[in-house]
């Protein structure tokens, strides 16, 4: 996972000549995608998308289901707001901002404050247990008491798996302990990128329930993208992408 640093060769701002919209003290309210396209998709013809080459705002507080085929550019969405990328014509902003112009110390706020990202490839360390996957988030934000994350293994069903390193567990098990991780930080926006996908529906439930409880307590708005498998959240608005 890139770090706040690698931000100053991927683009960003590094001085003072933006204003600084978003801090500790406010809120992430609006993620705004207007008129952005993948540049790989640049040549395509025909492109039928509720996202891409359209005018989008994904507020706090509601629920997004993005509902995308294989090879549509879902992954590639969560990476633009992120941060992660760039490859892209159009705009992204927050709260009126365009993303392009923000500081390599805006970017560290707002991962650190605002946007909880899980990415499909889960980005877990195999060498540690599943609690200290946890763990080393937790101590950077402070967020979760450890009663709370051993209650969230225990509601996940893997609270047996605490102790066992991740390269042990399977898929879906590591799914789980990752959606753990991602909850143990301060935010506005919950994005997730197939979250649920190697999980039955039971555990979709669960986990779905668990996610609605922290942006409901937050009052953050979540982003779920999937091919097929939808987290089972209540009261999203479905987009095809």
């Amino acid at each position: 996972m890139p770090s706040c640093a690698d931000l100053s060769s991927r683009g960003a701002v590094a001085s003072d000549s933006t204003v600084n919209h978003i801090t500790t003290d406010t809120s992430l309210e609006q993620i705004t995608l207007n008129n952005t396209l993948p540049r790989v998709f640049a040549e395509h013809k025909g492109i039928h998308s509720d996202v891409w080459l359209q005018s989008i705002t994904l507020e706090r507080g509601k629920r997004y289901l993005i509902s995308a085929e294989s090879g549509t550019g879902k992954s590639s969405m969560c990476s633009y707001i992120y941060g992660y990328r760039q490859d892209y014509s159009g705009t992204i902003a927050f709260d009126g901002q365009d993303i392009l112009t923000l500081t390599v110390e805006q970017w560290c706020e707002i991962r650190q404050r605002h946007i909880a990202y899980l990415a499909q490839e889960m980005r877990l360390f195999g060498e540690l247990t599943a609690l200290e996957n946890v763990e080393l988030k937790n101590r950077l934000t402070g967020f979760k008491s450890r009663e709370e994350i051993r209650r969230l293994f225990e509601a996940m069903g893997i609270a047996d798996k605490q102790n066992s390193p991740v390269s042990k567990l399977s898929i879906g098990q590591q799914q789980r302990v990752a959606i753990i991780r991602t909850l143990c930080q301060p935010c506005d926006f919950i994005l997730l990128d197939e979250p649920v996908s190697h999980l039955d529906d039971e555990n979709n439930r669960i986990v779905a329930h668990l996610i609605q409880d922290e942006a409901n307590r937050q009052g953050a708005g979540v982003i779920a993208t999937s091919v097929g498998n939808h987290l089972k959240i209540d009261g999203a608005m479905t987009i095809s992408l």
